[in-house]
C-alpha cells in the first residue's frame, strides 16, 4: 500500500517537473509577504427554498431540491464524496460528461490525474472532502450568470457548514464565482471566503482539464499543492 502511494507521488512529482524540493530563491518564513487585497465579492442570490442547517441535511436537500440550478427530473446530481471532518474541502465547477456517466467526479484520465496529486500531499480521496460547485452538468456545459449566483449561494453555505481548515477551489468559475476574481489573479496566495459560519482559507488552483491539456501548467499546480500542504502541516 506504502510502494503504491509513493509511486504515485512520485509520478505527479515527476510530470510536474519536480526534481527538487528546495527551491531556488531563498523565502523569509517567519516573516511572509502579506497578501493583496481581495476584493467583495457580489451579492449571492438566495436559493428560493431554505436550506438546511447541517451538514447531512443540507447533502439531502442537494440531491432531493427542485430549488438547484439546472434541476430536472431527467438531470443526474453528483453528490459531495470524501470525509467532510477531514480539514480539507475541494471544490470543482461541475460534472464533466465523463463524471455524468461514470457518477462520480473527476473520473477517467482527469480522475487519474487528481489521485496522483493527491498522494503527492499525502491524501486520498477518503481523507478529503470533494463537492462540485454545481452538482448538476448544464446542457450546454456552462453555467450561466443567474445560476452562478444561485450557486454560489449554496456552496457558501455547504462550506461554511463543512468548515474545513483550508478550501482548495478548481479552476476559473468557481474563482470567479466565490473570489470574484479570475484564477490568473487568484493563484499564488491565500484568501478568506466569506461564509455564514465565518471566514474559510481558501486557495485556487488549475482545473484538471487544463492540466492535461497543457501539461506545462503542472509546475504552477504543483506550487499550490506546496502552499496547501505548508498550511496543512499539524
Amino acid at each position: 500500500m506504502a510502494s503504491g502511494w509513493a509511486a504515485s507521488a512520485l509520478s505527479w512529482w515527476r510530470e510536474a517537473g519536480v526534481d527538487t524540493l528546495v527551491g531556488e530563491t531563498p523565502r523569509d518564513w517567519l516573516n511572509p509577504r502579506p497578501p493583496a487585497p481581495t476584493p467583495a465579492p457580489a451579492a449571492d442570490a438566495a436559493p428560493a427554498e431554505a436550506m438546511p442547517g447541517d451538514l447531512e441535511g443540507l447533502r439531502d436537500w442537494l440531491a432531493a431540491t427542485d430549488s438547484l440550478p439546472f434541476a430536472s427530473a431527467s438531470a443526474p446530481r453528483l453528490a459531495p464524496a470524501g470525509d467532510p471532518a477531514s480539514g480539507l474541502m475541494m471544490l470543482a465547477d461541475m460534472p464533466a460528461a465523463e463524471d455524468v456517466a461514470a457518477g462520480a467526479l473527476f473520473s477517467g484520465e482527469a480522475g487519474a490525474l487528481f489521485e496522483r496529486m493527491l498522494a503527492a500531499i499525502g491524501r486520498s480521496r477518503e481523507t478529503i472532502y470533494l463537492a462540485p460547485f454545481s452538482p448538476i452538468r448544464p446542457a450546454a456545459g456552462r453555467i450561466d450568470r443567474e445560476s452562478v449566483a444561485a450557486l454560489a449561494a449554496i456552496a457558501r453555505h455547504h462550506i461554511g457548514l463543512a468548515a474545513p481548515r483550508a478550501l482548495l477551489l478548481f479552476g476559473d468559475s468557481c474563482a470567479r464565482a466565490l473570489l470574484a476574481m479570475p484564477m490568473s489573479a487568484a493563484r499564488g496566495r491565500w484568501h478568506d471566503l466569506e461564509t455564514p459560519a465565518g471566514p474559510i482559507k481558501t486557495l485556487v488552483t488549475i482545473r484538471l482539464q487544463e492540466l492535461l491539456s497543457q501539461p506545462k501548467l503542472k509546475t504552477h499546480a504543483w506550487a499550490d499543492l506546496q502552499l496547501l500542504m505548508e498550511e496543512l502541516k499539524p
